[in-house]
């Protein structure tokens, strides 16, 4: 006799709050392993089309991480040293270019902005500040990013993770869906494939966005001859997938670095606006609309609420897993909301009795 709805409802209320609680708790304790989890996620379709082709899963695995390493490696020797230069170099001149913001402001508009004024006194004071913390400020977030993700977790947690996840992912999967709930298996199944379809046409689908724009936009500034080009690229891609961020945040950051650069040249400063124009005319009428799709049911407020509660409720982890949690929660609201235009609850006593008739 299967347990009342009010017993079960009990039950996986409590799972969810041990959930959480041990995600709050364990914090980057997990952080390996759900990031090894992801990697095997996205890669499973790989796995399942090399195994459709004639390969065992086990070699399909091996082949997969050994091109992993292979494209890791070229980035560390290739992308890397680069980006890590710049990016370095943009902290170490930041108090420079405060500076000649400062220098620009009062010789063009000194009556705005003279001496005596508490907003030129405001602006050198932030010169100084950057001069003074900037390298302990780099050092801070260098330490920081060390103690979430350490080096030696990066190197060698996580692909073993990722590696027995990805070679046993169809078992995990066939085990779990032998200890689904008889009575409401055939139920969970059609929302779990749904949350993937969801999760799997967002994540990869803006995945790849991310990484062709990130690509375009780093390449096109340098070809500008825009400095720290490859930095403002590599983050105007990264924040991508919140839709007119990534256009917006590095679109700013280009200009504002091209106004001290190219102050005069008109014509670099129009192909520096130009690029991220063109990037997102391309993103919204193109690459989203082909690689995303419009049926994945993601709307970038919920996406931007999911991804501040669970930043500010679980750090790093959380923001991990606020993609996943925000596609399972869109996906049963949308269930329950057609249960209940379905229910008695919604239709009343009217259209029982013309039913019924």
């Amino acid at each position: 006799m299967a347990l009342p709805v009010q017993e079960q409802a009990k039950y996986w209320g409590i799972a969810t709050v041990v959930l959480f609680v041990a995600l709050w708790q364990l914090g980057n304790v997990v952080l390996p392993f759900v990031l090894g989890g992801a990697i095997a996620y996205f890669m499973d379709p790989v796995a399942d089309r090399l195994e459709a082709m004639g390969l065992s899963r086990a070699a399909a695995t091996a082949l997969i991480t050994i091109v992993a390493i292979l494209i890791f490696v070229v980035m560390i020797l290739a992308v890397v040293p680069t980006l890590i230069a710049q990016a370095t170099s943009l902290v170490q001149i930041a108090p420079e270019l405060v500076r000649d913001l400062q220098a620009f402001i009062s010789e063009r508009f000194p009556q705005l902005l003279n001496p005596e004024s508490a907003a030129y006194q405001a602006l050198a004071s932030i010169g100084d500040q950057i001069q003074a913390h900037g390298g302990a400020f780099l050092q801070s977030a260098l330490t920081s990013a060390a103690g979430l993700v350490n080096v030696l977790v990066l190197i060698v947690v996580v692909p073993v993770v990722a590696f027995y996840l990805l070679l046993d992912w169809d078992n995990m999967i066939a085990r779990v869906d032998q200890l689904l709930p008889r009575d409401h298996a055939p139920v969970i199944r059609r929302l779990a494939k749904e949350i993937d379809r969801v999760l799997a046409g967002f994540v990869r689908g803006m995945g790849t966005v991310c990484l062709i724009l990130g690509t375009y936009y780093a390449v096109a500034l340098m070809l500008v001859g825009l400095q720290f080009g490859l930095v403002v690229g590599a983050i105007a891609g990264l924040i991508t997938f919140i839709p007119y961020v990534g256009a917006l945040v590095g679109g700013a950051l280009a200009v504002g670095l091209g106004l001290f650069q190219f102050w005069g040249d008109w014509v670099s400063l129009g192909l520096v606006g130009g690029i991220f124009i063109t990037g997102q005319m391309l993103e919204g009428n193109y690459l989203t609309p082909k690689l995303v799709g419009s049926s994945v049911g993601l709307h970038p407020v919920w996406l931007l609420f999911a991804l501040s509660l669970f930043g500010s409720l679980f750090g790093f982890v959380g923001m991990l897993v606020a993609v996943p949690v925000a596609a399972a929660i869109g996906v049963l609201v949308r269930y329950a909301s057609s249960q209940y235009v379905e229910s008695r609850l919604y239709k009343g006593l009217e259209s029982t009795t013309e039913d019924d008739s």
